[in-house]
């Protein structure tokens, strides 16, 4: 029993270590004691050598006047304790609040669900955690949404022409149905559908996990690249029936051209699968530190509060898109784009305008040495 007592009273004692609050005061109450020992020591001895060196009472007068000195000093030494300890806890009590709130707030993070945005009050070390902290929040639960929405996606865009495919085989397997081209047709369109999907997932992955000392920088002829990656689509173009307008200008980049390449394809392949009207636009222009190129086309609408989704995984402006229809990409190609523009250290974005929209990217001039 006592031994019982006696271990509950030593975890009490230390879990004062625990907190921060009993820190802090612990830390001030050991500066103001050595302060005010040393303040006290100084006044006594000051005291006691003016009333040795003037003889201003007599030996019994001089004991009284140490015991009265020492006295005050200790009651006053007391005083000062307690109250700047009161004021001190009242305090910090009060500034170490918001951090306590931070640390339900993580657990309750830690457990898998996403706290409200807590109000920031202050502009200190505090207050820029707290945001911080907001900020966190905000990225992980945008995270876990992007990745639900790629899991459906994935299943989605697999599972429709995976059944497909095995539902004709089947068929055919079995004598149901006799194949034809168009039959044929349809099952290749399909299964190059899935090739893609795959092709991009895998390709998205590379660029993730690439570092820079891994990729092969070059002085690379933009307007030149532009322009030989618009040609390669002139047939596509052309069946579709739309034109390609390209205002670039003549500028040297530094950069994977591989990389570049696939972003410039993406991009005038995104504007092609999506777009309503006859034209695309190409436009490159240089800025003080970067060079900015624009693809625009005319389509569908994009709600504003979405805009900001286009170059995530998976994103599709139109979520109640159907497999039955003409499918028009995996929105991967987008995801691609923004990978390989941020490992060259740059950024991407889109700019809509009623049903124009134009996705641009940057790409630095010059910032890396090869």
């Amino acid at each position: 029993m006592e031994w019982g007592i006696a271990l509950s009273q030593i975890k009490h004692i230390s879990s004062w270590k625990q907190h921060i609050t009993w820190k802090l005061i612990a830390v001030n109450v050991l500066v103001m004691l050595i302060v005010i020992w040393l303040v006290g020591v100084s006044v006594k001895d000051f005291a006691c050598v003016l009333v040795e060196k003037y003889r201003l009472v007599g030996e019994d007068k001089n004991i009284f006047f140490n015991r009265t000195m020492h006295f005050y000093l200790i009651r006053a030494s007391l005083l000062a304790i307690v109250v700047a300890a009161l004021i001190h806890f009242v305090f910090i009590k009060k500034i170490l609040s918001p951090l306590k709130r931070l640390t339900q707030l993580t657990r309750q993070l830690m457990d898998g669900s996403y706290p409200e945005p807590i109000k920031v009050s202050s502009v200190d070390e505090i207050g820029q955690l707290t945001q911080y902290f907001n900020d966190l929040t905000q990225t992980l639960k945008q995270t876990e949404e992007n990745r639900k929405r790629m899991l459906s996606n994935i299943s989605h865009d697999l599972r429709t022409p995976l059944s497909n495919l095995n539902g004709y085989l089947e068929a055919l397997s079995s004598g149901v149905i006799v194949g034809d081209r168009d039959l044929y047709l349809s099952l290749l369109e399909e299964s190059q559908h899935i090739t893609r999907l795959v092709e991009q997932l895998h390709q998205l992955s590379v660029w993730e996990d690439r570092q820079a000392a891994s990729m092969t920088y070059s002085n690379i002829q933009i307007d030149d690249l532009i322009t030989r990656c618009t040609q390669s689509f002139q047939w596509e173009l052309q069946s579709n029936n739309m034109e390609l307008e390209v205002s670039v200008s003549q500028d040297v980049v530094i950069g994977d051209e591989g990389g570049l390449r696939q972003v410039l394809n993406n991009l005038i392949q995104n504007a092609i699968s999506y777009n309503t009207g006859r034209m695309i636009w190409v436009i490159g222009v240089i800025e003080p530190l970067q060079y900015r190129i624009t693809v625009s086309n005319v389509g569908e609408p994009i709600p504003e509060e979405v805009r900001g989704l286009v170059f995530e995984r998976f994103f599709q402006a139109d979520p109640s898109r159907h497999r039955g229809e003409k499918a028009k990409g995996s929105g991967l190609g987008l995801a691609i784009v923004k990978e390989i523009v941020k490992k060259h250290g740059g950024r991407v974005g889109l700019e809509s305008e009623n049903n124009k929209h134009s996705f641009w990217v940057t790409l630095p001039r010059n910032s890396k040495k090869i």
